[in-house]
């Protein structure tokens, strides 16, 4: 009678197991749903005052006024198959919409595209191609957005030069496209401004360091260059900016110009920051989309005509050059009046300058 009595304790027991871990099971499901517009980080967070929560602000912007449900996801590592894992992840979740930031995400997109042609996709800064980056392709479910970062870098090397700062920096991460746009357009802007000003020549330090990340060498460097006499550095590297700004608050006076998003908040060392409008193009896009407008299958190019470009006048440190000053140049970068040379020069010394003198430092 004990025997059979436990042996019926045994069963219930066990039945009661399976029960509690097929409730389980079922609640990980749950947690595991994802939002109908669905973001990849590329492996920052959506706080890194950069790229993923530039895109990020966009996203729930649009998605809190249209009270549509939305989530991001955050890949394990940063490469072709962490990302597509993360795609993955997101459309399993139902997600009818990805948006992915970064340049990083140009081959995972590629495949991604062909693999869920249902699900639209949203590349940031990016045009989907294969692994050699030998072909590039846009499907009918995918719109790449890159924006015009020459005119912004031309806004903040005018606006320095127009502060009364004579001897620049230039700071990028790797020689991507974007980043050498954001660098000949400071350069070309800090050109004009000068000529306007009757400046025979302003010194311009150019160096980039080979990554995106904050190191004790980048910050030696800056340190280096502030204390040879270097007013501004434009840091345009994603956390490479935080190394110069550790190096511009060690030594009185010396200032940093942020990029991508405004990072004023980051080091009362910024006195202004070339802006890309990630939230804007974002919200544009989501809009067309649910309005049936997205404009697959294209490449779209975001200037100051779209909105695409801007200094963040209404926190950055200007004492000389004003709202007006902004307006006009603005303006004219709009209207098309200002003609830029873009990353198709090789070198920053080949651009074609008059009255500043670019110091490529190795």
């Amino acid at each position: 009678m004990k025997k059979l009595l436990s042996v019926l304790l045994s069963c219930i027991l066990g039945l009661s197991l399976v029960a509690c871990s097929s409730s389980s099971s079922d609640d990980s499901s749950e947690k595991s749903d994802g939002g109908e517009i669905a973001m990849i980080t590329d492996i920052g967070t959506i706080d890194d005052k950069s790229f993923n929560q530039g895109t990020w602000e966009g996203i729930e912007a649009y998605a809190k006024e249209k009270n549509i449900s939305h989530k991001y996801y955050k890949p394990t590592e940063q490469s072709t198959d962490a990302y597509l894992a993360s795609i993955e992840l997101a459309v399993q979740g139902g997600a009818k919409v990805v948006v992915t930031p970064g340049y990083l995400f140009e081959e995972p997109i590629y495949i991604a595209q062909d693999k869920y042609p249902d699900v639209n996709f949203i590349l940031i800064d990016g045009n989907p191609h294969d692994a050699d980056g030998k072909e590039y392709r846009t499907n009918k479910n995918t719109v790449g957005i890159v924006f015009a970062e020459e005119e912004s870098g031309y806004l903040a090397g005018y606006a320095a030069v127009k502060e009364g700062y004579t001897k620049l920096g230039f700071m990028g991460g790797i020689s991507v496209p974007a980043v050498v746009r954001f660098g000949y357009g400071f350069v070309q802007g800090a050109d004009v401004a000068a000529k306007e000003l009757g400046i025979d020549t302003v010194d311009i330090k150019y160096h980039y360091t080979g990554g995106f990340d904050a190191t004790p060498e980048v910050q030696t460097l800056a340190s280096s260059w502030y204390t040879d006499g270097t007013e501004v550095i434009f840091a345009c590297g994603g956390a490479v900016g935080n190394s110069v700004m550790s190096a511009a608050e060690s030594i009185e006076g010396k200032k940093v110009i942020g990029v991508d998003v405004d990072q004023s908040s980051e080091s009362d060392t910024v006195i202004t920051s070339a802006m890309k409008g990630l939230s804007s193009a974002v919200e544009q896009t989501l809009n067309q989309y649910y309005n049936n407008q997205f404009p697959g299958g294209k490449s779209l190019v975001l200037g100051a005509e779209k909105d695409g470009v801007k200094l963040p006048m209404n926190t950055s440190e200007f004492k000389k050059f004003t709202q007006d000053d902004y307006d006009k140049v603005y303006k004219d970068l709009a209207d098309g009046k200002i003609k830029l040379q873009k990353d198709d020069v090789k070198n920053a010394t080949d651009l074609d300058l008059s009255n500043v003198t670019v110091r490529v430092v190795k």
